[in-house]
């Protein structure tokens, strides 16, 4: 974090020094490596425009209804939010005014992983319906994980307090929740879920593909307002985000980017080797373009299983003219 912090403090400098002042890009992110945001700043040559028309700072959060408060109070810039805490972000919170303008990732496409929710091996719970009169753990209440999995136990007949008791714990501590036997079933996102320890002691149980079908699971979300008076800077903030994006998902690159991957989350380099930006992880657009389609889709299920109290039109909050031209400077 720390050289993080020097970071920031020398490129509103060399912004300073260019005699304009470069916009803020306070950034949210959850869980590294799924999100880009803490993977940016690791390629600071292909951030070409960083210091001098915007300067960046990641910022991290526990789950995303948490970027929900920030993004109200004026406290970031750009919010990575699930298709679920989106919705609530708008119809909650009244912020009518976020617009999509990036992808992070999907879950669930065809031939991608999608996030699993594991029980012991040797456990007593075989099937979704032994989870009656069971602990369930999530990283945050109204996550899209957390969605998924109430959504998994509602189709087979479970309510959440008159049925089972749901707990809330980190992603990070999720394996310890489940082997120490104080959550039967417990939720796992990349990196978490490839855990050779976590696989020898538990299993998956059902994944959020079995839940919701394919997901657009983490979208980029600014305000509409800060988008109008910096529009010049964020297009070039996204230029750079997707030149660094396509040399993540670059097979020739794929050494270094687990090496990085490693340094950021401070696991050994090999829990990364065998999946990660390959089709074993999620879905992940070089153009961080969004799938709009699944993402109506995703929130017209959080609806029909009365997660909202009516429609959205996701159509109305995207403005993709962005990250379009973005990547149009890098054809």
């Amino acid at each position: 974090m720390l050289h993080w912090v020097l970071g920031l403090a020398l490129l509103f400098a060399g912004a300073a020094a260019h005699g304009a002042e470069a916009v803020r890009i306070r950034a949210s992110w959850i869980v590294a490596p799924s999100d880009w945001t803490p993977l940016l700043p690791e390629k600071p040559d292909l951030m070409k425009n960083n210091g001098k028309t915007y300067v960046f700072e990641p910022v991290r959060f526990q789950g995303t209804p948490a970027v929900i408060t920030a993004l109200a109070n004026n406290e970031i810039e750009l919010g990575n939010l699930a298709f679920s805490s989106l919705a609530l972000a708008i119809q909650n919170a009244g912020l009518e005014d976020l617009r999509i303008v990036g992808d992070q990732f999907k879950d669930g496409t065809q031939g991608n992983y999608s996030n699993q929710f594991f029980v012991l091996k040797d456990g007593p719970v075989q099937k979704v319906e032994d989870l009656k009169g069971k602990i369930v753990a999530t990283n945050a209440a109204g996550s899209a994980v957390d969605i998924a999995m109430r959504a998994m136990l509602r189709k087979h007949g479970l309510e959440d307090k008159r049925d089972y008791t749901v707990v809330e714990a980190p992603f990070p501590t999720m394996k310890a929740m489940l082997t120490q036997k104080k959550a039967d079933l417990a939720s796992f996102v990349a990196p978490f879920s490839f855990d050779p320890e976590l696989q020898q002691v538990g299993r998956p149980l059902f994944t959020q593909r079995d839940a919701l079908g394919p997901t657009q699971m983490i979208v980029w979300v600014a305000r509409s307002g800060f988008l109008q008076q910096n529009r010049a800077a964020m297009i070039d903030f996204l230029e750079d985000s997707v030149r660094v994006v396509r040399w993540y998902l670059d097979p020739r690159n794929h050494n270094e980017a687990v090496q990085i991957a490693a340094k950021i989350t401070k696991l050994r380099p090999e829990l990364f080797a065998g999946w990660l930006f390959t089709n074993k992880e999620y879905s992940r657009s070089p153009d961080l373009l969004p799938d709009l389609a699944a993402l109506q889709s995703n929130i017209d299920v959080q609806r029909d299983l009365g997660f909202l109290k009516g429609p959205i039109d996701v159509q109305k909050y995207a403005d993709l003219s962005l990250v379009r031209e973005a990547a149009q400077r890098l054809k």
